[in-house]
């Protein structure tokens, strides 16, 4: 029986099930598996991928949606993988065609690699941000931090849910209530009783994550970070707008280093909705 070629191969919807065959996607791209960050991606959002009639998959990609459900404020797109053996024929192009149309008046928003911005431009997405990623041990100053902080409890959620809204500028209530389940740590910041910031620590592969990062200032930022760290042994990883460099530049002098910088992008929109000042990390760039 001949091979049916990649164009006449059916676009699908993803589901929990198929978090192996994105993993070993991932894998397959020599990126980390990733297996928890794609359990949350695939709970919160929705997945688009091709099978391999070989086994396994051509192609993924998961979108996630915020705001109203019959009709999202905005959407964000990651973890966009063609195999290494289906590479440069035009599968990516046309997954993320499909995605894009399927969204229909939806804004997009995605993080792009520099190898990746050629498609995403192509497909006419324009470039609205940069964002810097970091990794590294935090290294402790020993001063008394500015801004007390704290582990978040049950009855923290509502009052982040309004903080994480606000600095968003839409709701997406279904990632954050999944935090306490997802993180390994999820502190907020107070002053006079009133939540001021909040951030979570996740793990992945051999890193802590920091995101979300919401807070109301620097300073406040600076307290969480040095916080969560205080509570983890392994090195921290996050993705900071290079718009707060006083920010950028604390965490360096604190044992954290640039690895990598992408271009955040926006389809249908001119700037991200919210208040960027307050806004420092995403959960994860796949969600942005």
């Amino acid at each position: 029986m001949p091979t049916p070629s990649l164009a006449s191969l059916p676009i699908r919807r993803l589901t929990l099930r198929d978090l192996t065959a994105c993993a070993d996607l991932s894998e397959d791209r020599g990126w980390p598996r990733e297996e928890h960050k794609w359990g949350l991606l695939l709970a919160a959002g929705k997945g688009y991928g091709i099978d391999d009639p070989g086994g396994g998959l051509v192609t993924a990609c998961v979108v996630t949606e915020y705001g109203p459900r019959e009709r999202p404020d905005l959407a964000a797109i990651g973890m966009v993988l063609v195999a290494e053996r289906h590479a440069r024929r035009g599968v990516g192009r046309r997954l993320m065609r499909h995605v894009v149309s399927a969204m229909g008046v939806t804004p997009l928003t995605l993080h792009a690699t520099p190898f990746g911005r050629p498609l995403y431009e192509e497909l006419g997405f324009k470039v609205t941000g940069r964002a810097e990623m970091l990794r590294g041990h935090f290294v402790p100053s020993g001063d008394r931090p500015e801004v007390a902080t704290r582990a978040a409890t049950a009855e923290d959620l509502p009052a982040i849910l309004r903080l994480d809204e606000e600095a968003f500028g839409t709701d997406r209530t279904h990632i954050v209530t999944r935090l306490p389940a997802f993180a390994d740590q999820l502190r907020v910041a107070e002053e006079g009783g009133r939540l001021i910031g909040y951030a979570a620590a996740w793990p992945n592969m051999d890193t802590q994550v920091v995101g979300p990062l919401i807070a109301r200032d620097t300073a406040t930022a600076k307290a969480l970070i040095a916080s969560l760290a205080a509570h983890t042994g392994r090195p921290l990883r996050t993705d900071i707008d290079v718009r707060h460099a006083e920010l950028l530049d604390w965490a360096k002098e604190h044992g954290l280093a640039s690895v990598a910088c992408n271009a955040v992008m926006t389809y249908g929109i001119t700037e991200l909705p919210g208040d960027w000042s307050r806004r420092f990390a995403p959960v994860t760039v796949a969600a942005a």
